[in-house]
């Protein structure tokens, strides 16, 4: 089955910059690898203030979440995206992500959309204003939409294609075997 390319959902406006793999599933909460169980880890150090966006009742339920700059940095932590996921959400836009985090996100299948910082502010803004307004992210034409607000965004086109086109990586690197023999052959020569 394949994915959709339009995913849309009401938002919670994080309105925080630098949102590490640390911060997003905390070490002492992730001692075993897999992928489930996750669910109350998400921004665990920061749930507990009651005034905390997560614990806002008009942001229940919601699949976007709206952060700042650089979000998931740090540690390769598999688990941040398992957190995110297990919350409920299915995309998360930022100015910017880390990379492997953005690389392991694309693999579970958590979008992430790259905007401007300006962008970033009126989505805030917007979704401050009604918080069971919409927003909507369409993968094929790489648009994003929240009330008055309508951006392009950007995603790695690789990952964006791993999207669109799911299915089996193995068999995607097997597509390019004749190049890969021929390199090998190269490789082998010198």
């Amino acid at each position: 089955m394949s994915e959709p390319v339009i995913r849309t959902g009401t938002a919670v406006p994080l309105r925080r910059d630098d949102v590490d793999t640390d911060q997003l599933a905390p070490a002492r909460f992730v001692p075993y690898y897999r992928p489930d169980g996750f669910t109350n880890i998400l921004l665990a150090d920061w749930r507990s203030d009651p005034a905390f966006v997560l614990n806002q009742p008009q942001y229940q339920g919601a699949t976007v979440l709206v952060a700042g700059r650089d979000f998931g940095t740090g540690s390769s932590r598999e688990s941040a995206v398992w957190a995110l996921q297990s919350a409920g959400f299915q995309v998360v836009v930022a100015h910017r992500f880390g990379d492997i985090f953005r690389g392991n996100a694309t693999t579970r299948g958590l979008w992430t959309a790259e905007v401007d910082h300006d962008v970033i502010e009126r989505l805030w803004a917007e979704i401050e204003a009604d918080p069971w307004q919409a927003v909507t992210v369409d993968l094929a034409t790489l648009q994003l939409s929240c009330g008055a607000v309508t951006s392009p965004f950007r995603i790695d086109e690789p990952l964006r294609r791993r999207l669109l086109e799911p299915g089996d990586r193995i068999a995607e690197t097997l597509a390019h075997l004749p190049e890969i023999e021929e390199y090998e052959a190269k490789t082998r020569a010198l």
